[in-house]
């Protein structure tokens, strides 16, 4: 997208509004967009210090809120009333308490979109790292134990004829689903509240949750967290699933309930999983998933390219500035 904003938003901004932007590192180019029209005060803590955001927010009109920090009354009521716009720089949005945004009527925008090819992308190398047992390979070279004696051994699963599941079927995972066709996949399935629209265009069937749990050779979980996704993925889930069964998490940590999958990965109930999202995140060293030879672990890099980081960025800055000139955002996820 363009980096530069069209003359029709920034003639309506008046002044030099007060934009505060919670992180260091949301790249120049955003900070470029910013700089036209606003006064910016960055904070330069990594992580953001909560009394240090409490103390810099008062009378700013809008936030570019970088990172997963709360975002709630409190930040708000410090503030002050004046507030007009909030972007995220993230697809989730599980850490903002979105009903008081919506009580005081203050546009609020993420940037879901620019984040789906690089999030899909690591999705489907999780997929093979885990249906190919590359972490369990690589552990059997440190140890010494390669066996290349044994036709049978280090098995994988293919994903040739697979049956694909999704769990959610938004962007991200049409975006997975694209990069499924060159692998000769068998059929897509996938449970959401409604049916989706794309449903022909990827020759996907909805399916209930039971149905996706039961038949998915491979699961990718590509939802956001809410109340009722929450642990959605817990013992009874695991119980239903099959034992070749490839699960992926790109969506967040708390969609699984964790013990339960290192219980279902410890016994086999199912082959193996691909975790991009975890709970708590940093995962501490000693957590018991780390012990398992079948669980693939990446430290929450689905959108951790130069390219898409610096993408986000812009799209977030966008979304403040149109707020501002109180025009629609670029990408809302609520305006007034």
């Amino acid at each position: 997208m363009s980096r530069k904003l069209p003359d029709s938003i920034l003639s309506k901004l008046k002044g030099k509004p007060k934009v505060l932007v919670t992180h260091p590192e949301v790249g120049e180019e955003a900070l470029d967009i910013l700089n036209q029209k606003c006064q910016v005060t960055i904070l330069q803590n990594i992580p953001p210090v909560r009394s240090d955001i409490l103390e810099k927010c008062k009378g700013m009109d809008a936030f570019l809120w970088a990172g997963h920090h709360p975002l709630n009354a409190e930040i708000l009521d410090a503030a002050g009333p004046q507030v007009k716009a909030i972007s995220t720089m993230s697809a989730g949005y599980d850490f903002v308490d979105l009903e008081e945004i919506k009580r005081r009527k203050i546009p609020f925008g993420n940037t879901p979109e620019v984040l789906g090819i690089a999030v899909a992308e690591l999705a489907i190398g999780l997929m093979i790292s885990a249906s190919r047992r590359f972490h369990e390979g690589r552990r059997s070279i440190e140890s010494s134990t390669w066996n290349s004696d044994s036709l049978q051994w280090m098995l994988g699963q293919e994903i040739r004829d697979a049956k694909v599941g999704f769990f959610g079927f938004g962007n991200i995972a049409q975006k997975i689903a694209d990069r499924l066709e060159g692998f000769e996949i068998g059929r897509i399935i996938y449970h959401t509240r409604k049916v989706s629209p794309n449903e022909e265009e990827y020759k996907a069937k909805h399916v209930t949750f039971d149905q996706l749990l039961e038949q998915s050779d491979i699961l990718f979980i590509v939802c956001p967290l809410t109340a009722e996704t929450k642990e959605k993925f817990n013992e009874s889930a695991f119980n239903k699933m099959k034992s070749n069964a490839v699960l992926i998490n790109v969506g967040r940590g708390q969609i699984i309930d964790q013990k339960a999958l290192y219980n279902a990965l410890k016994s086999n109930k199912i082959f193996s999983a691909g975790l991009d999202v975890m709970t708590p995140e940093p995962l501490p060293a000693d957590d018991p998933l780390l012990s398992l030879p079948n669980c693939v672990l990446v430290p929450h890099l689905g959108s951790a390219t130069a390219r898409t980081r610096g993408d986000m960025g812009v799209i977030a800055a966008h979304n403040v500035l149109r707020g501002l000139a109180g025009e629609p955002m670029f990408s809302p996820v609520y305006q007034p």
